[in-house]
């Protein structure tokens, strides 16, 4: 039966669907790693998929040319918005390449907004008592903000995100009083509006752990969150992260 099985329906290796999808191999790794295509690791770490999979994927979208529609369905990385140019100014880590594949795999950037992260930054903004909570994607050029409460603008410059410093960190990422750390005391949105003074960011993951973004919430006056309140900001980011991570039905 086992045979018979496999026979219907193949496994196949990264190069193999890569090749199905006509796109890289490499490209093909990181949807599976995002989980943006359905795959298993085999003991010696290989990722593989079903043949079913990959031409569920064609028949929905037909020839990878360009950005296929479908939460599930990966777009073709040809944007700029998702690529690093080499000489960016913020910091990031050496798997920046692989984090931003995996946010464009989530097609979240610049989707309308949805109560159940809105639902996540007002109870943030509340359980801290901060007047502005923020759910942030960091794609390579933009801070986009998916969900927020006390900010007008959707989105600022990469190289002005606290949130950047966020990602880079397996703890919450605190700054007591932005006007006095030397890595955000010249920031344009510490010496205009909205006037930072602290900020408390949690990353936001994947299913491939990778971070996406944070959560985190912001305040016009120098303050530290209590004990309560920092674990109330990490349990609402894991909600938050498992949003990110939940296919849509």
């Amino acid at each position: 039966m086992q045979s018979k099985i496999i026979e219907e329906d193949p496994i196949l290796t990264t190069s193999a669907a890569a090749r199905m999808l006509g796109v890289a191999t490499s490209t093909v790794q990181l949807w599976m790693e995002s989980g943006a295509i359905p795959s298993w690791k085999t003991p010696g770490g290989h990722r593989r998929t079903r043949q079913s999979t990959i031409q569920a994927m064609l028949e929905r979208a037909g020839p990878l040319s360009g950005a296929l529609s479908g939460e599930s369905t990966p777009p073709v990385l040809d944007d700029p918005e998702y690529l690093l140019s080499g000489n960016e100014s913020y910091p990031a880590s050496g798997d920046e390449a692989r984090r931003l594949a995996a946010l464009a795999a989530t097609g979240l950037v610049d989707s309308a907004p949805e109560e159940r992260f809105n639902r996540i930054v007002r109870l943030a903004a509340t359980v801290t008592g901060s007047p502005i909570a923020l759910v942030s994607l960091l794609t390579a050029r933009r801070q986009w903000f998916k969900a927020r409460v006390g900010l007008g603008p959707q989105e600022t410059p990469r190289e002005w995100a606290f949130c950047s410093h966020a990602i880079l960190q397996d703890a919450p990422f605190m700054v007591e009083d932005a006007a006095t750390d030397e890595r955000f005391r010249d920031n344009p949105l510490v010496l205009a509006e909205p006037h930072i003074r602290f900020y408390a960011g949690v990353p936001l993951r994947d299913r491939a752990g990778m971070p996406m973004g944070t959560l985190c919430v912001i305040d016009r006056e120098p303050r530290r969150l209590r004990s309560a309140e920092l674990q109330a900001l990490c349990d609402l980011a894991d909600i938050a992260s498992s949003e990110i991570q939940a296919k849509k039905d």
